[in-house]
């Protein structure tokens, strides 16, 4: 069966969030998902993506970390409909992806591919002060209030539930260095799978920049986190920072050397994540 390595929310190679990619026979037979993960592993990118062509033109994804399954992974959607469109299996248009976190719309260009997150869900707020204590101590800043004068973190899901965690600015977020074990403790305690650390950005044409951690899934920071930010895009609308049908762009993955840049819009309870995505190698894996 055919693998590729692409580089989701980015124009070149090297930046972005890459990700695996494998191709299966269409409406054929999946592998045990213990090969899955192991393939996940060998390919040692933080999700792989294997995606099998059906018959009626929609496609059924499933998203495996070194670890474990998940339900969505945004930046490997990307990758995966590049790969698909670049490989001559579909072209320029609309489709449906069928996955573990709802059927959604896909839109295909022939530069870039949008996705459908799945339904925006608050699903809890840390307001606390002993709860923001342990949160932004675990993340390496221990004086909460100055980042929590005008927002504060909430659990959000388009697919996968992550805590949003505001910071005060560029050069917090550049400081953040999050103690790993206590961090995994803490996203098992709120049913998350990571934080995703931001600041509104400065910039005109920028909405913000973020940074994104899982280490629950063998993940210590991501690039580009697709899910995350279009959680990030529903907060935003929260708090009245984004109207109702709104766009923006979201930058992520500096501080790794692998600038993403992640487009989003919102209209109501629908939003959309996308960008490009470059395919860096491709070969076959002998199952």
């Amino acid at each position: 069966m055919r693998f590729f390595i692409a580089d989701a929310f980015s124009e070149e190679l090297f930046g972005g969030n890459p990700a695996g990619v494998v191709v299966l026979e269409k409406e054929g037979k999946w592998l045990s998902e213990e090969t899955m993960v192991k393939t996940a592993a060998e390919l040692r990118y933080s999700e792989t993506a294997f995606v099998m062509p059906l018959a009626d033109g929609t496609f059924r994804t499933r998203y495996f970390t070194p670890a474990a399954e998940v339900d969505l992974c945004g930046h490997a959607t990307i990758a995966t409909f590049t790969v698909l469109r670049e490989a001559g299996l579909i072209g320029p248009g609309t489709y449906v992806n069928h996955t573990m976190a709802g059927d959604l719309e896909i839109r295909v260009s022939e530069t870039s591919v949008l996705m459908e997150m799945g339904a925006p869900e608050i699903k809890g707020e840390i307001t606390s002060d002993e709860e923001l204590a342990r949160l932004y101590g675990i993340m390496g800043l221990p004086d909460y209030h100055v980042h929590t004068k005008a927002l504060y973190p909430k659990m959000v899901s388009t697919g996968l539930p992550d805590i949003m965690m505001p910071v005060a600015d560029e050069a917090a977020l550049d400081a953040i260095t999050p103690d790993f074990p206590a961090l995994t403790q803490l996203s098992k305690d709120y049913n998350v799978v990571g934080v995703h650390a931001f600041c509104q950005a400065k910039e005109e044409n920028i909405t913000a920049h973020a940074r994104n951690f899982a280490p629950l899934y063998d993940i210590d920071e991501e690039a580009a986190t697709g899910t995350s930010n279009g959680a990030l895009t529903y907060y935003l609308r929260s708090f009245d920072l984004l109207a109702a049908k709104d766009e923006a762009c979201i930058v992520q993955g500096e501080k790794m050397g692998r600038p993403s840049v992640i487009r989003t819009s919102i209209d109501g309870e629908k939003i959309m994540v996308g960008g490009s995505a470059v395919i860096l190698a491709e070969g076959n894996i002998n199952l």
